[in-house]
């Protein structure tokens, strides 16, 4: 026993440091799992809401349809949340896989892919509720200096469907970008290992 009233280990005696590696593991592939499948599903639903969004309006006796195909924004929007449900159902996959084998079969250079693909889904989506969202604030409120006038006034029930598109893209973009910091969480931990085990050779 020392002076600071702190037992000294005999040197048999295991010391638990920190928390298990495992433990960690296991908590990082189920944030990443469910992180996907919820990009997956905001993802279809937001190609789904946008997708199929139409409103027939008659002025002056002649019909006028609204569809997202009228705004090149939304139809932005629709490519890349469908290209993201495809991609995120092929990391689902993967995932699942890698939890039922029970190991990490994720090396360097996979993991380099998944990073790289995460961060240009995660891009590609802002930029494409950016787009879209910019659009919607001029289809509602108009521009009187390029005399744009206010869509929304007339397509009610279409720039509703639109507005729930874009939340649910937003949510999905939150994912994204809380997905991107796990797969760079899990790259440069594989890279910390590497280093230490190259390390460890001197």
């Amino acid at each position: 026993m020392n002076y600071l009233g702190v037992g000294i280990s005999p040197g048999n005696v295991p010391v638990y440091h920190g928390t298990n590696p495992m433990v960690i593991e296991r908590r990082v592939r189920i944030a990443e799992l469910l992180l996907r499948c919820l990009i997956c599903v905001l993802s279809v639903l937001t190609a789904i809401l946008v997708g199929t969004d139409s409103q027939v309006k008659e002025i002056f006796s002649i019909q006028k349809k609204a569809r997202f195909t009228d705004m090149k924004a939304l139809v932005f929007l629709v490519i890349t949340n469908g290209v993201a449900a495809a991609y995120s159902l092929v990391q689902v996959v993967r995932c699942v896989v890698s939890m039922v084998k029970g190991s990490v079969l994720i090396n360097k250079p996979l993991a380099w892919t998944i990073f790289s693909g995460d961060q240009a889904m995660a891009y590609l989506n802002v930029a494409a509720v950016g787009a879209a969202a910019q659009s919607a604030v001029f289809a509602k409120l108009g521009q009187t200096e390029l005399q744009w006038m206010k869509i929304c006034n007339m397509y009610g029930k279409f720039c509703n469907q639109v507005g729930e598109g874009i939340s649910m893209a937003v949510l999905g973009n939150v994912c994204m970008v809380l997905l991107s910091g796990i797969s760079a969480f899990t790259l440069f931990r594989l890279c910390g290992v590497n280093k230490a085990k190259g390390n460890s050779g001197w």
